[in-house]
């Protein structure tokens, strides 16, 4: 079945979008906001600022990709042309820690697996009582979420779970712990698994499907393939914001040429590792040395499992079941918390996770149809022992993240290995092991209960991995805590706002694209209104 492609009508309609790689001379566009990244935050404030009859501009460092991209459903070409690094080449400044984030038009929405879960209410009580952040109580946030899960179709999968989270109802169901349907951002979902690389039916109602088009139909201007190097500033305003056209050869070298934008306001919507990177390049006013600090990422640890029966775990909807039981079982502060999932499993990105080579990778992937996959997001930001990492720039001016462990965080990871391990038996699994260079298969839970409480938890030997990005420029209503307001407005900086996850002043403890859409619609409907005026 053919699909028209959605941005091939929309250019041909008259869409303004602007491809920087083939510009061949300097440019200089005006508008009344100019908004720097494309993703959860940037997308939906075009929307709601084009709407409000603004002059929108934009700007995406990645390329344009749309579902005409992505109908071979390869690993390969998604990893190079919509993550950051070309996937797992992205990392912690060691390179302990794998970090999987998009980079093209519809930023991390492009490729996400659609979870879509509500700010938790331990998390906005936490930021209210402890950060100095108001209005985004759970009553006050309400009408924000119910609004954009609205527009962009979020609701509970309604289907049966494919037979790779089925593993995680069943154990749950077994062992007695919570679990539940993950609301899922889709319309007319065709339930084939392939969200991470870029959905071919445009059912995942990412930016790059909903938000972008509807701000392009409003008369923004999109341009992509333009990195934004600076942002001038004089008398606590932003002046101009000055990008560097990247080649499409690679979509990372520059060109030469320059776009220099004017607007009456700008919107750093980049992300937890390149807004905070804009404002160091830019050095903007930060008297208490707040930018980059606290970046919280979910650290992720994994178990793997061999089923009795084929579980073919790259196919069917990717995540529809989840965990809370371990979440908030202590509280916000007291012994590290985490949600438990199910990740899909590819064989390139899989074949990675077994931590084994030669016959024993073989024999792996040999049987990987049986395989099966469990994740903890352990929730960091909320004690003293764990305050996330620092995002500093690297001596090519991109973000670098510096991110340690304590033993608070792999006390943490030990209980939630042990957790899925006995989950996974408790669903019927015929071996089990961690995702731990010394972890064997094990053929019950009292053996993998002995062995995993004593494997060495370090980096390098732990596999480790986030998806999740938050923090850097907190937001606080006080400006020695905080980067900007509760509102997202910079607390220098008179026409900046800040609309992304790098203003959250701890991780949220769930997958954060609901919790960024809903913020971004409180802030940017009210950004909205004081532009119009």
């Amino acid at each position: 079945m053919a699909f028209p492609d959605i941005y091939t009508e929309g250019i041909a309609s008259g869409w303004k979008v602007i491809d920087a790689s083939a510009l061949a001379a300097a440019q200089t566009l005006e508008a009344d906001v100019a908004i720097i990244g494309s993703g959860a935050g940037g997308g939906l404030s075009a929307e709601i600022l084009s709407q409000a009859g603004l002059r929108v501009v934009l700007v995406e460092e990645g390329p344009l990709k749309t579902s005409a991209d992505f109908r071979d459903m390869q690993e390969a070409r998604a990893y190079r042309d919509l993550y950051q690094g070309g996937g797992p080449g992205k990392a912690t400044s060691d390179g302990a820690i794998t970090i999987l984030q998009g980079r093209s038009v519809g930023g991390t929405t492009t490729i996400n697996w659609t979870s879509s879960f509500r700010t938790p209410e331990p998390t906005l009580k936490f930021w209210a009582s402890e950060h100095e952040v108001v209005g985004h109580s759970v009553e006050e946030m309400k009408p924000w979420f119910a609004m954009v899960e609205q527009r962009l179709n979020i609701a509970p999968w309604a289907p049966a779970p494919n037979a790779n989270n089925s593993v995680l109802k069943l154990g749950c169901d077994k062992l007695g712990w919570e679990s539940h349907v993950i609301p899922r951002n889709v319309k007319g979902c065709w339930d084939s698994g392939y969200c991470g690389f870029g959905c071919p039916v445009n059912a995942k109602q990412s930016m790059l499907v909903s938000t972008i088009p509807e701000a392009l139909k409003h008369g923004a201007t999109l341009i992509h393939r333009l990195r934004v190097r600076q942002l001038q500033h004089a008398d606590g305003k932003i002046t101009a914001a000055i990008g560097e056209a990247l080649g499409a050869k690679d979509g990372r070298t520059p060109t030469g040429v320059t776009v220099t934008i004017r607007a009456r306001h700008y919107v750093a919507a980049g992300g937890a590792l390149n807004t905070p990177a804009l404002l160091l390049r830019s050095q903007l006013p930060d008297p208490n040395q707040l930018v980059g600090k606290r970046t919280t990422i979910h650290p992720v640890v994994l178990t793997m499992a061999t089923m009795p029966e084929k579980i073919n775990a790259f196919y069917g909807a990717p995540q529809t079941i989840a965990s809370d039981h371990f979440q908030w079982k202590d509280g916000a502060t007291g012994p590290m918390g985490y949600k438990l999932e199910v990740p899909p499993m590819f064989p390139g990105i899989g074949s990675a996770t077994f931590n084994v080579f030669g016959k024993d990778l073989q024999e792996g992937m040999a049987d990987f149809a049986r395989a099966n996959s469990l994740l903890a997001l352990l929730r960091d930001g909320f004690v003293p022992q764990s305050e996330g990492g620092t995002v500093r720039l690297g001596d090519d001016g991109n973000p670098v993240l510096d991110y340690e462990l304590s033993d608070y965080v792999w006390e943490g990871a030990r209980r939630a290995l042990l957790s899925m391990a006995e989950l996974q038996f408790a669903a019927g699994a015929t071996k089990v092991r961690a995702a731990h260079l010394d972890s064997a298969y094990y053929a019950n839970w009292p053996e993998a209960r002995r062995a995993i409480a004593e494997l060495p938890l370090k980096k390098f030997r732990t596999t480790l991995f986030t998806a999740h990005l938050m923090g850097g420029c907190p937001m606080s209503e006080n400006p020695k805590r905080g980067v900007v307001t509760s509102r997202g407005r910079h607390h220098q900086i008179a026409n900046l706002s800040i609309l992304d996850g790098s203003v959250f002043p701890t991780s949220i403890g769930a997958n954060p694209q609901l919790s960024i859409y809903g913020m971004t619609a409180q802030n940017a409907t009210a950004l909205a209104k004081e532009l119009a005026r």
